[in-house]
């Protein structure tokens, strides 16, 4: 008999609280270079309205995929399921890499209580429980069905629980559940729905672009800096320019759980710029209106030729920028290296407050991120 395929749903994308802003094209600098900021608000919108948390990202990976494709660039998956993008340069001498991940935080079903129907989750990835307390959320069952719930702590309501039961109540995975919009009483209930140990559940992004210029929503890690870097390959394309080296885009899948890009990237590559979000907060030298450059993180310094690199494409170009160090943080350049990859590596991305929260970025530290990508893939 053959093997059943089963096609995971798509959950439902929520609606947008304000129409998008437009926004006009950028100059690149000096360069005879537009940058299409609708374009990456479009496609950023898209992505966060796509739900991926690590272990479920087909659907995020071909948006990427489908993305690329459309700038004429050659895109495939690897076996492990990370999508693979190829610009041929005028050079092969020093190949190049740029990477990003789709995959966000997230939970999967760890238990289902059999006295009240509602859910125990076990996290993906690094984030507390009090950063989604009161988050919708869709279940994604394993045969295809999406069901809408919201995580709460077993103790919600000041009317049945008094005092510090309520208020500084403990967090954790025990007193977490999903409360379903379904008419469940029971665990068996629940169940016949078709909920099983091990299904997905995808936080509510809460998607919003003001007219000033802000990004509100859950997941800018690391979805802003996908689109940060398509949108500097269209400003490439549609200026009829190409990238000095061969360049290879990995867009990965595991990074919030530590091994994104421990595959993907060609042997012969040398230099490797990885996009991901610059922390911005207390203590921290980010912010929301330029690019970051990390210059060490959780695991220790990047590449100090790359960093004078970038700092060099910055000054040459008047792109503001902000060095920084992220000490309880990583990035796909970590697996790299961990894999045994021999490159110089690099990390730059837009400034995003409230990391791992409902975070926020602007338009302004998004266009200087493209504008370094720009500056690195013509370098």
């Amino acid at each position: 008999m053959a093997k059943k395929t089963i096609t995971p749903a798509r959950p439902a994308k929520a609606a947008a609280l304000l129409p998008t802003p437009q926004f006009a094209p950028v100059k690149a600098g000096k360069r005879n270079i537009n940058i299409d900021v609708r374009f990456m608000v479009d496609t950023l919108v898209q992505l966060l309205r796509t739900p991926s948390p690590t272990g479920y990202t087909a659907h995020a990976l071909h948006l990427a995929r489908e993305t690329l494709a459309a700038l004429k660039l050659d895109t495939r998956f690897n076996v492990k399921g990370g999508l693979i993008a190829t610009w041929q340069g005028k050079s092969n001498t020093r190949g190049r890499a740029l990477t990003a991940h789709v995959d966000t935080l997230g939970a999967m079903v760890k238990e289902i209580d059999q006295a009240t129907g509602r859910l125990r989750l076990s996290k993906i990835g690094g984030l507390t429980w009090s950063s989604v307390e009161g988050e919708a959320c869709s279940i994604i069952t394993t045969g295809g069905r999406v069901y809408r719930g919201t995580i709460l702590p077993r103790k919600a309501s000041v009317h049945i629980h008094s005092g510090p039961e309520v208020e500084k109540g403990e967090r954790s995975d025990a007193t977490m559940e999903v409360r379903l919009d379904a008419k469940v009483r029971s665990g068996t209930d629940t169940r016949q729905l078709g909920i099983e140990v091990g299904d997905f559940v995808a936080f509510d992004p809460r998607v919003e672009v003001t007219d000033t210029g802000f990004i509100r929503s859950r997941h800018l890690d690391d979805k802003a800096s996908v689109a940060c870097i398509a949108t500097a390959c269209k400003a490439l394309l549609d200026a009829g320019l190409r990238p000095a080296q061969r360049t290879t885009i990995l867009i990965s899948h595991f990074e919030e759980v530590g091994h994104g890009a421990a595959t993907g990237i060609p042997a012969d590559v040398k230099e490797v710029l990885a996009i991901d979000m610059a922390a911005v907060g207390p203590g921290q030298n980010s912010d929301e209106y330029s690019v970051g450059i990390c210059v060490k993180d959780s695991g220790g310094p990047y590449s100090l030729e790359m960093k004078q690199l970038l700092m060099q494409l910055c000054q040459g170009a008047d792109i503001p920028y902000k060095l920084d160090i992220y000490p309880y943080y990583g990035s796909d350049v970590g697996s790299i290296w961990r894999s045994g990859a021999d490159v110089v590596a690099g990390l730059i991305g837009p400034g995003v407050d409230a990391s791992h929260h409902y975070e926020r970025t602007h338009v302004d530290s998004m266009v200087a991120t493209v504008r370094l990508i720009i500056e690195f893939m013509l370098a």
